[in-house]
């Protein structure tokens, strides 16, 4: 089949490598180059980086609604155009332009976590379980007909990298399937429910701040969910501090206030939450490097009475 190819970071890259063992990719489109690090030199996408290493035309419109952008879309005459990720909302001109139409490969079993963040915002949520959701594009945000799905376990072990690598990779194959069903005719189109609809905003820098009256448990599973970046954080003594690991403890300090540093050891500190207190395992303090938190505590106080708030 001929395909268009539109997306922009490393999740995406995992659907083009598989579209490329089976399908002609006429073009992908992805974001324009962003400014990054101090330098703010410019930085092409991993799309585009990976798409440029395999010889394939980019494109990179600032708005793919333009339309100039829009007729040159449509010149290369593409079966179907494959969505991952690409951080745009496809005009409806473009959304009919293809025989097969605009197959979008969505990181949540929806209707759950419509929108931008549906890994994140499952570790956050203490989901156990999520997923891969193919579906047939439409004008509102993540509202398609469904094609297929693929449940995928979230370990309490797994951070978002931990969670993001394998969901790139059930997507790539859930979207070579889809294709190959929509060729043989052979995929039933589910309407979603809206009733059940859940939405997953993108995440921003007051996400990861830390609730101390929030359970142990659910702390965790911010840092989790934030882990490797941006980082769940509390301020100590005026100052973000991030916080990426931690293990629950008995509550032995009904009095503390939430937050309080209650215990400081040689190897780790531990923190008074909702329903006990947590040891904290690994952290990086504003200006410093990741580390575990007995490397950082070799080198650093941290005081016994003081608050994270």
């Amino acid at each position: 089949m001929k395909v268009i190819f539109m997306g922009t970071p490393d999740f995406a890259v995992y659907s083009l490598e598989a579209l490329l063992t089976k399908h002609e990719v006429l073009a992908v489109v992805t974001q324009p180059d962003k400014p990054k690090g101090r330098g703010k030199k410019l930085t092409p996408s991993p799309v585009k980086e990976y798409a440029l290493s395999k010889g394939l035309e980019v494109l990179q419109p600032e708005k793919v609604r333009a339309a100039e952008f829009i007729a040159v879309l449509r010149s290369y005459g593409a079966d179907l155009i494959a969505v991952t990720a690409f951080g745009q909302i496809l005009p409806e001109e473009i959304l009919h332009m293809p025989k097969f139409g605009c197959i979008n490969v969505h990181g949540s079993l929806l209707p759950k976590y419509r929108g931008a963040a549906p890994m994140q915002r499952a570790i956050i949520d203490g989901e156990k379980v999520t997923g891969i959701t193919t579906m047939f594009m439409a004008k509102g945000m993540d509202t398609g007909d469904m094609l297929l799905k693929r449940e995928i376990e979230i370990l309490p072990e797994d951070n978002f990298e931990a969670l993001h690598d394998k969901m790139a990779k059930a997507g790539a194959e859930l979207l070579l399937e889809t294709i190959d069903g929509l060729e043989r005719g052979c995929i039933e189109r589910i309407p979603q429910k809206e009733e059940e609809a859940t939405y997953a905003p993108m995440i921003e820098k007051e996400t990861g701040h830390i609730d101390w009256s929030k359970t142990g448990q659910q702390i965790i599973d911010l840092m989790r969910g934030l882990n490797p970046g941006p980082g769940a954080y509390g301020l100590y003594e005026g100052e973000p501090m991030k916080l990426f690991w931690a293990e629950k403890a008995a509550d032995a300090y009904p009095d503390a206030a939430f937050g309080e540093v209650v215990e400081t050891t040689k190897k780790d500190f531990a923190v008074k939450c909702g329903d006990g207190i947590l040891r904290i395992l690994e952290l990086q303090a504003r200006g410093g490097k990741r580390m575990p938190a007995d490397a950082y505590l070799r080198g650093h106080e941290i005081k016994e009475g003081t608050l994270f708030e």
